[in-house]
Protein backbone atom coordinates (compact mmCIF):
# COMPACT_ATOMS: atom_id res chain seq x y z
CA UNK A 1 0.00 0.00 0.00
CA UNK A 2 1.37 3.42 -0.92
CA UNK A 3 1.66 6.51 1.25
CA UNK A 4 -1.60 7.93 -0.10
CA UNK A 5 -3.41 4.64 0.67
CA UNK A 6 -2.10 4.61 4.25
CA UNK A 7 -3.20 8.22 4.81
CA UNK A 8 -6.70 7.44 3.48
CA UNK A 9 -6.88 4.34 5.70
CA UNK A 10 -5.89 6.35 8.79
CA UNK A 11 -8.41 9.10 7.95
CA UNK A 12 -11.13 6.46 7.43
CA UNK A 13 -10.32 4.87 10.81
CA UNK A 14 -10.61 8.25 12.56
CA UNK A 15 -13.90 9.04 10.79
CA UNK A 16 -15.39 5.65 11.68
CA UNK A 17 -14.14 5.90 15.28
CA UNK A 18 -15.58 9.41 15.54
CA UNK A 19 -18.96 8.27 14.22
CA UNK A 20 -18.97 5.27 16.54
CA UNK A 21 -18.06 7.34 19.60
CA UNK A 22 -20.54 10.11 18.87
CA UNK A 23 -23.35 7.60 18.27
CA UNK A 24 -22.50 5.40 21.24
CA UNK A 25 -22.20 8.42 23.55
CA UNK A 26 -25.68 9.57 22.54
CA UNK A 27 -27.14 6.11 23.02
CA UNK A 28 -25.38 5.62 26.34
CA UNK A 29 -26.58 8.98 27.66
CA UNK A 30 -30.15 8.22 26.63
CA UNK A 31 -30.00 4.99 28.69
CA UNK A 32 -28.28 6.49 31.75
CA UNK A 33 -30.48 7.26 34.77
CA UNK A 34 -30.98 10.96 35.49
CA UNK A 35 -32.11 10.60 39.09
CA UNK A 36 -30.63 8.47 41.88
CA UNK A 37 -33.04 6.20 43.80
CA UNK A 38 -32.77 8.13 47.11
CA UNK A 39 -33.61 11.38 45.28
CA UNK A 40 -36.90 9.87 44.06
CA UNK A 41 -38.24 10.05 47.62
CA UNK A 42 -38.61 13.83 47.34
CA UNK A 43 -38.21 14.66 43.63
CA UNK A 44 -39.87 13.66 40.38
CA UNK A 45 -37.66 12.70 37.41
CA UNK A 46 -36.95 15.69 35.16
CA UNK A 47 -35.18 15.47 31.80
CA UNK A 48 -33.45 18.81 32.44
CA UNK A 49 -32.09 17.98 35.92
CA UNK A 50 -29.50 15.37 36.94
CA UNK A 51 -29.78 14.30 40.61
CA UNK A 52 -27.08 12.19 42.22
CA UNK A 53 -23.82 12.51 44.13
CA UNK A 54 -20.80 14.68 43.42
CA UNK A 55 -17.96 12.54 42.07
CA UNK A 56 -15.41 15.21 41.13
CA UNK A 57 -14.56 18.33 39.18
CA UNK A 58 -11.86 19.25 36.69
CA UNK A 59 -10.90 22.92 36.78
CA UNK A 60 -8.79 22.52 33.61
CA UNK A 61 -11.39 20.69 31.52
CA UNK A 62 -14.29 22.63 33.10
CA UNK A 63 -16.21 19.42 33.80
CA UNK A 64 -18.23 18.09 36.71
CA UNK A 65 -18.72 14.38 37.39
CA UNK A 66 -22.04 13.34 38.88
CA UNK A 67 -22.68 9.73 39.93
CA UNK A 68 -26.23 8.46 39.45
CA UNK A 69 -26.52 4.82 40.40
CA UNK A 70 -24.01 2.88 38.29
CA UNK A 71 -23.69 5.70 35.73
CA UNK A 72 -21.29 8.64 35.75
CA UNK A 73 -22.23 11.79 33.85
CA UNK A 74 -19.71 14.39 32.67
CA UNK A 75 -21.18 17.88 32.45
CA UNK A 76 -19.33 20.97 31.25
CA UNK A 77 -19.55 24.16 33.30
CA UNK A 78 -18.54 27.74 32.55
CA UNK A 79 -18.51 31.21 34.09
CA UNK A 80 -22.31 31.42 33.68
CA UNK A 81 -22.98 28.27 35.75
CA UNK A 82 -24.75 29.26 38.97
CA UNK A 83 -23.41 27.47 42.06
CA UNK A 84 -25.88 27.18 44.94
CA UNK A 85 -24.93 25.93 48.40
CA UNK A 86 -21.13 25.86 48.09
CA UNK A 87 -18.31 28.42 47.99
CA UNK A 88 -16.69 26.80 44.95
CA UNK A 89 -16.79 23.62 42.87
CA UNK A 90 -13.63 22.35 44.58
CA UNK A 91 -15.27 22.87 48.00
CA UNK A 92 -18.07 20.35 47.35
CA UNK A 93 -17.44 17.16 49.36
CA UNK A 94 -17.17 13.91 47.41
CA UNK A 95 -20.42 11.88 47.48
CA UNK A 96 -22.45 14.96 48.49
CA UNK A 97 -25.96 15.03 46.99
CA UNK A 98 -26.23 17.52 44.12
CA UNK A 99 -28.66 18.55 41.39
CA UNK A 100 -27.45 19.92 38.06
CA UNK A 101 -29.83 21.83 35.77
CA UNK A 102 -28.56 20.94 32.30
CA UNK A 103 -28.83 22.24 28.77
CA UNK A 104 -27.30 21.02 25.53
CA UNK A 105 -24.90 23.25 23.59
CA UNK A 106 -23.06 22.06 20.50
CA UNK A 107 -23.80 18.42 21.35
CA UNK A 108 -22.39 18.74 24.90
CA UNK A 109 -24.19 18.90 28.25
CA UNK A 110 -23.65 22.15 30.14
CA UNK A 111 -24.60 22.99 33.71
CA UNK A 112 -26.90 26.00 33.97
CA UNK A 113 -26.76 25.59 37.74
CA UNK A 114 -25.47 23.19 40.36
CA UNK A 115 -27.25 22.95 43.73
CA UNK A 116 -25.67 21.27 46.73
CA UNK A 117 -28.16 19.63 49.10
CA UNK A 118 -28.14 21.41 52.46
CA UNK A 119 -27.81 19.38 55.66
CA UNK A 120 -31.06 17.99 57.03
CA UNK A 121 -32.57 19.99 59.86
CA UNK A 122 -33.74 17.60 62.53
CA UNK A 123 -35.24 19.04 65.72
CA UNK A 124 -32.95 18.49 68.72
CA UNK A 125 -35.63 16.52 70.60
CA UNK A 126 -35.72 13.97 67.73
CA UNK A 127 -31.98 13.28 67.88
CA UNK A 128 -30.30 10.71 70.11
CA UNK A 129 -26.78 11.06 71.47
CA UNK A 130 -24.30 8.24 70.92
CA UNK A 131 -23.97 7.49 74.65
CA UNK A 132 -27.77 7.17 75.00
CA UNK A 133 -27.84 4.76 72.06
CA UNK A 134 -24.93 2.77 73.51
CA UNK A 135 -26.92 2.24 76.75
CA UNK A 136 -29.94 0.98 74.79
CA UNK A 137 -27.83 -1.34 72.62
CA UNK A 138 -26.26 -2.78 75.76
CA UNK A 139 -29.76 -3.49 77.15
CA UNK A 140 -30.87 -5.22 73.96
CA UNK A 141 -33.83 -4.53 71.72
CA UNK A 142 -36.39 -6.49 73.76
CA UNK A 143 -35.50 -5.11 77.18
CA UNK A 144 -34.99 -1.59 75.79
CA UNK A 145 -38.23 -1.81 73.75
CA UNK A 146 -36.68 -0.34 70.59
CA UNK A 147 -35.85 -1.18 67.01
CA UNK A 148 -32.66 0.06 65.42
CA UNK A 149 -32.80 0.62 61.64
CA UNK A 150 -29.68 1.10 59.53
CA UNK A 151 -30.93 3.09 56.52
CA UNK A 152 -27.72 2.82 54.46
CA UNK A 153 -27.47 0.67 51.30
CA UNK A 154 -27.09 -3.07 51.96
CA UNK A 155 -23.43 -3.00 50.86
CA UNK A 156 -22.58 -0.52 53.65
CA UNK A 157 -24.73 -2.41 56.17
CA UNK A 158 -22.94 -5.67 55.33
CA UNK A 159 -19.54 -4.02 55.90
CA UNK A 160 -20.50 -3.15 59.49
CA UNK A 161 -23.54 -2.19 61.55
CA UNK A 162 -24.56 -1.46 65.12
CA UNK A 163 -25.44 -4.73 66.92
CA UNK A 164 -29.16 -5.47 66.78
CA UNK A 165 -29.82 -3.19 63.79
CA UNK A 166 -31.88 -4.32 60.82
CA UNK A 167 -31.28 -2.90 57.35
CA UNK A 168 -33.91 -0.89 55.50
CA UNK A 169 -32.23 1.22 52.82
CA UNK A 170 -33.92 4.61 52.78
CA UNK A 171 -34.43 4.53 48.99
CA UNK A 172 -36.35 1.25 49.38
CA UNK A 173 -38.24 2.15 52.56
CA UNK A 174 -41.75 1.74 51.10
CA UNK A 175 -40.96 -1.80 49.89
CA UNK A 176 -39.75 -2.85 53.35
CA UNK A 177 -42.25 -1.16 55.66
CA UNK A 178 -43.46 -4.60 56.78
CA UNK A 179 -40.12 -5.06 58.60
CA UNK A 180 -41.12 -2.36 61.11
CA UNK A 181 -42.76 -3.43 64.40
CA UNK A 182 -46.55 -3.54 64.68
CA UNK A 183 -46.42 -2.26 68.29
CA UNK A 184 -46.71 1.52 68.28
CA UNK A 185 -45.07 1.76 71.73
CA UNK A 186 -41.69 0.55 70.38
CA UNK A 187 -39.08 3.27 69.92
CA UNK A 188 -37.78 3.42 66.33
CA UNK A 189 -34.21 4.64 65.91
CA UNK A 190 -32.85 5.25 62.41
CA UNK A 191 -29.23 5.90 61.55
CA UNK A 192 -27.28 6.40 58.34
CA UNK A 193 -23.86 7.62 57.20
CA UNK A 194 -24.41 11.14 58.53
CA UNK A 195 -26.46 14.25 57.93
CA UNK A 196 -27.62 14.79 54.36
Amino acid sequence: MGKKGRVLTIVAIFVIAGLFLSNSTGIAQAEKPKIAPPCKQCHQPNEKILRGTFAGVSQKAWTIQIQIGPATWLVKWDDDTELIGAEGFSKIPKDKEIAIAIEEKNGMLYAKSLSVKPPAKVPAEKLMKADELAKLVEMGTEKGNFMLVDSRPALRYNESFIPGAINIYDAEFDKNIDKLPKEKSKLLIFYCAGET
